[in-house]
């Protein structure tokens, strides 16, 4: 009961990192904002596919938010290195 609430605590958290480290990003302007809007937006419609996809096929909301914190990790770590 608790590891659900957990996985959701953490998402938060680790999106918010994403959320500003894009922010910055866009608030420079130029083509590589243009390029993260892009890929932003590609990036939601696969998150939302991918977690209906796992909690449709019966891998569960556990595990359709622990891969969406996989992604969001990837993203952090993306967008700190090429600051």
């Amino acid at each position: 009961m608790i590891r659900p609430w957990y996985q959701l605590t953490m998402l938060a958290i680790e999106s918010q990192t994403v959320i500003a480290l894009r922010l910055m990003k866009l608030s420079s302007g130029g083509t590589e904002a243009v390029d993260e809007v892009r890929r932003m937006l590609s990036e939601k419609v696969s998150a939302g596919a991918s977690a209906a996809t796992t909690i449709l096929t019966g891998g569960g909301v556990d595990k359709a938010i622990k891969d969406t914190r996989r992604h969001v990790r990837r993203n952090a770590k993306r967008l700190m290195r090429r600051r």
